[in-house]
């Protein structure tokens, strides 16, 4: 008796590792590629897929969607601007036998793929288009990428230029440039409210013109708004007048005492 349980428990020994390496659990996001003997029999998943330990060979696919961060690149553009530029792309694998037999490693031909491509888009850009149309960049990007990774059982979902690092000197240029712009618009609203207060004045001017008691009514409101400073003397027109006339007719009686004097000796 003891001879049959000594081999049931060999057995099991044996047969519980074989039992684990032939039960595979594939999660709902992941397929697996099975060959047997080198040959491909295809995908299988989700669930327990059985396999033959030592003859079928697995190799695990995620299908969730998979992030790249594309490592700093300088690029010149187009009209000779070097620029600093790194991205991130976002794909997932939609046919996983194609991920793993016609490319040997899909991440890392994406993640070389991207940095060649923006390489390639970001030095065929003007440094205004990379600034102010990047979402258009992004689609081009994403539309070349996606191109040439789907025979690879690759899909891109989106390309995104995270950022855009520019050297020093171009950025005190641009600093420039955008206060000269806010000086020239500060101009412009200050001409425009001079053409608009002239416009308005001559249109009181004629208001005044036609009825001279508005006028004098506005003079007196005037003189009431200045007479408020108590150390300042207000000299109204009318009062300015007769002290010129005073002092008109004083100048000519001294004139005519002198031409009278002179006379008499």
């Amino acid at each position: 008796m003891w001879p049959w349980i000594i081999a049931l428990i060999v057995i099991l020994l044996f047969a519980i590792p074989l039992l684990a390496s032939a039960i595979k659990i594939v999660k709902e996001y992941e397929r697996v590629i099975v060959f047997r003997l080198g040959k491909l029999k295809g995908a299988k998943g989700p669930g327990p897929v059985i396999v033959i330990p030592f003859i079928d060979s697995v190799t695990k696919v995620d299908l969730r969607v998979v992030t790249v961060d594309v490592p700093k690149q300088e690029i010149l553009t187009r009209d000779n601007v070097s620029v600093t530029v790194d991205a991130v792309v976002y794909y997932r694998v939609i046919d996983p036998i194609a991920a793993v037999t016609r490319v040997a490693n899909y991440h890392y031909a994406v993640s070389l793929l991207a940095q060649t491509l923006l390489r390639d888009v970001v030095g065929q850009s003007d440094l205004d288009d990379l600034l102010q149309r990047r979402d258009e960049i992004n689609k081009r990007l994403s539309s070349l990428l996606d191109e040439m990774t789907l025979p690879w059982g690759v899909k891109i979902v989106a390309v995104t230029i995270k950022s855009v690092e520019l050297p020093e000197e171009m950025k005190r240029a641009m600093a420039k440039q955008a206060e000269a712009e806010r000086w020239r618009r500060a101009r412009i609203i200050e001409a425009e409210g001079e053409k608009q207060a002239s416009m308005i004045l001559a249109e009181a001017a004629k208001l005044y013109e036609a009825h001279p008691v508005a006028l004098r009514l506005r003079e007196l409101q005037t003189l009431v708004e200045v007479a408020r400073e108590k150390s300042l003397i207000v000299v109204t027109e009318t009062g300015g007048r007769f002290v010129g006339e005073i002092v008109a007719t004083e100048r000519a009686v001294r004139e005519y005492e002198k031409r009278s004097g002179g006379q008499g000796t």
